[in-house]
């Protein structure tokens, strides 16, 4: 097997972003904010084509290697319900299913899914038949459904981070913000530093052949909602005719390098 050439070096997590700011047309007491440089980025996941995953020595896991929390008991009972339509044919590890396919973190006491053999039990590892990666997703497309529908709520919306605040304003009225933005390192909480390699700030995964808010319109649709979605996407496809002024680095990066 040849050797796969070292990451590039990844840009910095600190550097200028444009945000837009509206309201929900769904709720007047709800605003949101949407970082405009991370969703007209080309990001794109590279996964299977140049992912370097998040763990040196294990580059076929991706982003898979610590398994997938849970963000409430309705993510983790849609999980269990679809890991109960996976086949011989979807998932590698189906004859691990007995064990459960979910777990308690030793260190905080959350549930996730379950690992084995040194990453999440629904990756499918090299050489399986069915191919490398997410017996969930791989499932999803096979059954005609979008992946959002099958897998963990993280999983689907990584790597888009959705914050939700109250905040009061001067006149001590309050409205709820839902800020839409880039899940950097950080997001993965002080561990995310000592990932071997991330994707969202490396040139290597700015290659996509959409912006992140085409690319993965579903999955905004999903976090903000139908409506407030099409606002957002009316917008960007302004503000990217008219150029942003501040364009993320890494997509920077990728451009100038790819120009003849």
């Amino acid at each position: 097997m040849p050797q796969r050439p070292p990451p590039a070096p990844e840009t910095s997590l600190d550097f200028a972003r444009e945000w837009f700011t509206f309201t929900d047309p769904d709720d007047p007491a709800h605003e949101f904010k949407a970082d405009l440089t991370w969703l007209l980025s080309a990001w794109t996941c590279v996964y299977g084509n140049g992912c370097h995953g998040i763990i040196k020595e294990r580059p076929d896991d991706g982003c898979c290697s610590h398994g997938a929390f849970y963000s409430d008991k309705d993510d983790q009972k849609r999980v269990r319900a679809m890991a109960k339509e996976l086949t011989s044919e979807d998932w590698q590890l189906r004859g691990q299913r007995k064990g459960g396919v979910d777990e308690i973190d030793e260190e905080d006491g959350r549930r996730r899914t379950r690992r084995f053999d040194g990453a999440c039990v629904f990756l499918n590892r090299p050489g399986f038949a069915g191919g490398m990666g997410c017996a969930l997703h791989r499932m999803a497309l096979r059954t005609g459904r979008h992946p959002l529908e099958t897998k963990p709520d993280v999983c689907w919306q990584l790597p888009i981070q959705r914050f939700v605040d109250w905040v009061e304003r001067p006149d001590e009225t309050k409205v709820l913000v839902t800020t839409i933005t880039e899940f950097t390192r950080r997001g993965w909480g002080p561990g995310g530093h000592d990932l071997d390699w991330y994707c969202t700030t490396s040139r290597e995964a700015h290659v996509g052949a959409q912006p992140v808010y085409l690319s993965n319109s579903p999955e905004l649709a999903a976090m903000m909602g139908e409506r407030a979605y099409a606002v957002l996407a009316e917008h960007c496809a302004a503000r990217g005719r008219t150029g942003l002024l501040a364009v993320h680095p890494a997509t920077t990066e990728a451009q100038r390098l790819a120009a003849p």
